[in-house]
């Protein structure tokens, strides 16, 4: 079953030059719709959508967490 959520990726000074977004594509098959973005001091965040198998945006999402970027959910996506 596919489908979206979305959700906000901070991501601590050491891996704001690491192409995770790629990443999400190429190794998880999970498309990333950024929304806003913004890198400052110290970190960085994204608020993007995650597009794809719900089983592969879990998997997704966890090793998003094992490498140290911090998830936060912000809801499902909703097409009008």
């Amino acid at each position: 079953m596919s489908g979206g959520v979305r959700v906000k990726l901070v991501y601590p000074d050491d891996l704001v030059t690491m192409p995770v977004i790629a990443r999400l594509a190429r190794d998880f098959n999970v498309l990333a719709n950024i929304r806003r973005a913004s890198v400052e001091a110290g970190m960085g965040w994204i608020v993007c959508e995650l597009e794809g198998e719900l089983r592969d945006i879990d998997k997704a999402v966890s090793w998003l967490r094992e490498i140290g970027v911090e998830v936060d959910g912000l809801g499902d996506v909703v097409e009008s």
